[in-house]
């Protein structure tokens, strides 16, 4: 992306015979800032053709791209899709478009998107649902790109993709819903996360009574797919939201309750497992912490009561590493000694879902999280910590004194890190 052009050709055919008009170009045409481009006719850019967008380029019709679509480190184009009939947009070939307007009231999911359009700046999805769920395009986010207006009127039916390190919230819904799923943001700036939302039951393809022990039910009615592509390679914080036009009030109430849980599809186990999640019963979310190569399937489920603290341990979540006995480290009580749990496993990251300390026994041997790092990447090993929120993931074994034998128990919470004490 990011090329300069100077000069601009353009060629109209028009087949009046058929009373149908085409805006075709093969060679290149250059919107300069400040100046407008528009055509009421269908847009082809052929595989000759290099189209540069840095003022305002007005669609009124289908967009067909062949060739290049693009726009300069200027960073000012804006595409505006208007139309009274539904428009496809479509091609081989990806088009790069800056700031980007959608506006289409013709018919609920005016935008048939078989192509790829990539986006570089902000995305105003002011009214009309891209449906790129039935005909197989994809929407793509780069670097700091973002969105706004999206509502149920107004969203990405089908794949979107966020590529870069920074957290995104996914423009997403289905059949006339926007149910948004959002990432933290990732440790590489190559990062690929794709995401979508699917209204309909898991069931058939992901059977729910294939789930770990401590899952009451499931959500039969909607779940979210997210992954990195092509492999996993780093951890991000995942995001749900919930809303009572799509989910069914009996998760709802479980939320209120304390016992809703994010559960993922994992295709090793062929089994539901229990992810853990930190619930804000006011933004109607749960958040949890997914490790690599453990992306997939989620969707909600409800946690047997009894489960939410097999072993009754204790989280004390403030740490004040200042040396005066008190809450130096992050404490996590009836651990020791006590026969119903084992191999405790303790995760901390910070808000941009950084990995800043792991270990698979905690509380031996000095082995616990005192506010500095021994995370990688971003923050360096044993650097002390900014003040600030944290997000845990503790992990154990536990035996239930019945006879399904050992079970693994998950949970996920806040601590508070107070460096400057």
């Amino acid at each position: 992306m990011k090329h300069i052009i100077k000069i601009a050709s353009i060629a109209l055919c028009v087949f009046c015979g058929s009373l149908y008009a085409q805006t075709t170009n093969e060679g290149m045409l250059y919107i300069s800032p400040n100046t407008e481009f528009s055509t009421i006719a269908d847009l082809e850019n052929k595989t000759t053709g290099e189209i540069y967008n840095d003022g305002d380029a007005y669609i009124y019709a289908d967009f067909h791209n062949e060739g290049i679509i693009d726009y300069t480190s200027l960073n000012t184009g804006l595409t505006r899709f208007i139309g009274i009939n539904p428009q496809n947009i479509s091609g081989s070939q990806e088009s790069y478009l800056y700031n980007v307007f959608f506006n289409n009231q013709s018919v609920a999911a005016p935008f048939y998107l078989s192509g790829n359009i990539g986006i570089g700046g902000l995305a105003d999805f002011y009214q009309g649902i891209i449906d790129a769920d039935n005909y197989g395009g994809h929407v793509i986010f780069y670097d700091d790109a973002d969105h706004l207006n999206t509502s149920n009127i107004s969203h990405v039916d089908g794949f979107v993709h966020k590529i870069g390190a920074t957290e995104f919230t996914y423009p997403i819904g289905d059949k006339g819903y926007y149910r948004y799923a959002k990432i933290s943001s990732p440790q590489s700036t190559e990062a690929n996360f794709k995401g979508k939302y699917y209204f309909e039951n898991s069931n058939s393809l992901y059977p729910h009574a294939q789930r770990s022990d401590a899952i009451v039910s499931i959500n039969e009615k909607e779940y979210w797919e997210i992954k990195e592509v092509p492999t996993a390679q780093d951890n991000v914080l995942v995001t749900l939201s919930w809303d009572s036009a799509t989910t069914p009030a009996k998760y709802i109430t479980a939320a209120e309750n304390g016992n809703l849980t994010i559960v993922r599809w994992d295709e090793d186990l062929n089994l539901w497992t229990d992810e853990g999640g930190i619930i804000d019963v006011d933004e109607q979310t749960v958040t949890t912490a997914i490790s690599l190569e453990k992306y997939g399937m989620f969707t909600f489920a409800i946690l047997n009561e009894k489960e939410l603290n097999p072993c009754n341990i204790v989280i004390y979540n403030s740490v004040t590493p200042n040396g005066d006995g008190i809450n130096d480290y992050f404490i996590i009580d009836n651990i020791h000694n006590n026969e119903c749990i084992s191999a405790l496993e303790v995760q901390v990251f910070n808000r941009w879902g950084v990995k800043v300390f792991e270990t698979s026994d905690y509380d031996t041997s000095g082995n616990v999280f005192d506010g500095f790092s021994t995370g990688r990447l971003t923050v360096k090993d044993k650097d002390i910590l900014p003040t600030g929120t944290y997000f845990y993931i503790i992990t154990y074994t536990y035996n239930d004194g019945g006879t399904s034998g050992n079970r693994r128990h998950k949970k996920a919470g806040y601590l508070y890190l107070n460096s400057r004490s």
